[in-house]
């Protein structure tokens, strides 16, 4: 296992991170198995660990609590704000009276005294970054967390949030969270630029591509969309969708040099996102011991040039043949009043 330090924090964390979105009724209910799935990655050298307060409703973060007993000390620990886990009225988003709550919920079910990194999940348009950074400093300063970061959020909320905690003297975003992938690469554009430019640590989620690279869909072949990630979003992988003959295609291919290459399709995919400059490590999350020990397999292999051209020849730098599940949309795209002139304005231009 490969470390690089974290941003500016000086925090060295492994290349590869493990991801427990799975774990819980999500994904893997046995709360035994995964405890043992996070043993065996921590003495696989993975020293990071990724959760979130949303994931199965606060279990993922229990499990990873239990899991963590007697060795808290040698793991960095990373879980997330921001997605409501209950019906009501302020229970979510980034507000200083959200935060507050959340981040004493969180240390309760994770069993410990304080948070190595504490991201907010996503932006939030009704509360200003600078409620939000304020809050986390003060976190900061009590002792609860070590360092903040955000997650998917657009280039420009990242340098807008960087320039209020400069101008207000507040502490600031010391990493980004982004989707990145073979199939996903639009955070190559202005994403992954801005947190180097800006000195960031970048943990990327979401190598296979919402189950896209697992190796299970390929093309010619049919397709179950009773089970796994088809069942839960059949659109992503029905063929007779327009826009996914592209991915199977690119699939197929990505496969083929995966082939010439000695490894899996998985293994090339979480490989490949350790190869950017601006990335500090890329979070695999496994649902069974199998997965984890057949992606940590790719976390040891290193691309050269050559393999990284014919990547870029199969998926241009930048593409995004499919969009990540969950990404962040700009709420402008939904709202036709925030793209529209009223009625009498255009009529009078």
């Amino acid at each position: 296992m490969r470390y690089r330090v974290l941003g500016g924090t000086g925090i060295e964390v492994s290349t590869h991170c493990l991801g427990t979105m799975m774990f819980g009724a999500v994904g893997n209910p046995d709360h035994d198995a995964c405890v043992r799935i996070v043993h065996a990655a921590l003495d696989a050298g993975v020293n990071v660990v990724d959760t979130a307060d949303m994931y199965s409703a606060g279990e993922s973060e229990e499990i990873t609590g239990k899991a963590l007993l007697g060795r808290r000390d040698d793991v960095v620990l990373a879980t997330k704000v921001h997605f409501p886990l209950t019906e009501g009225r302020n229970r979510g988003g980034n507000s200083r009276r959200w935060i507050l709550r959340a981040v004493e919920d969180s240390l309760r079910r994770l069993r410990t005294d304080w948070i190595d990194l504490y991201q907010v999940h996503r932006p939030d348009r009704t509360t200003d970054v600078e409620e939000t950074l304020g809050v986390l400093g003060d976190l900061v300063r009590a002792g609860k967390i070590r360092a903040f970061g955000c997650s998917t959020f657009p280039a420009e909320d990242v340098v807008e949030a960087h320039h209020v905690a400069e101008r207000r003297g507040l502490q600031r975003f010391r990493t980004e969270q982004p989707p990145y992938s073979l199939l996903a690469r639009g955070v190559e554009s202005s994403v992954l630029p801005t947190c180097r430019r800006l000195g960031m640590g970048v943990l990327t989620w979401g190598p296979l591509a919402s189950g896209f690279l697992s190796g299970a869909y390929r093309q010619g072949r049919p397709v179950d969309l009773s089970t796994g990630r088809a069942r839960l979003t059949p659109h992503r992988f029905d063929p007779a969708v327009p826009g996914n003959a592209a991915k199977l295609a690119a699939a197929e291919q990505l496969a083929g040099l995966a082939d010439e290459l000695g490894c899996s399709l998985p293994q090339l995919a979480v490989a490949f996102p350790a190869a950017h400059p601006a990335v500090t490590s890329v979070i695999i999350g496994p649902r069974t011991a199998e997965q984890l020990e057949h992606l940590l397999a790719g976390a040891s292999l290193v691309l050269d040039d050559s393999a990284l051209d014919r990547i870029d020849a199969i998926v241009p730098p930048g593409t995004d043949l499919y969009r990540a599940d969950g990404a962040w949309r700009p709420p402008a795209l939904d709202d036709a009043l925030s793209r529209r002139r009223p009625a009498a304005d255009r009529a009078a231009a």
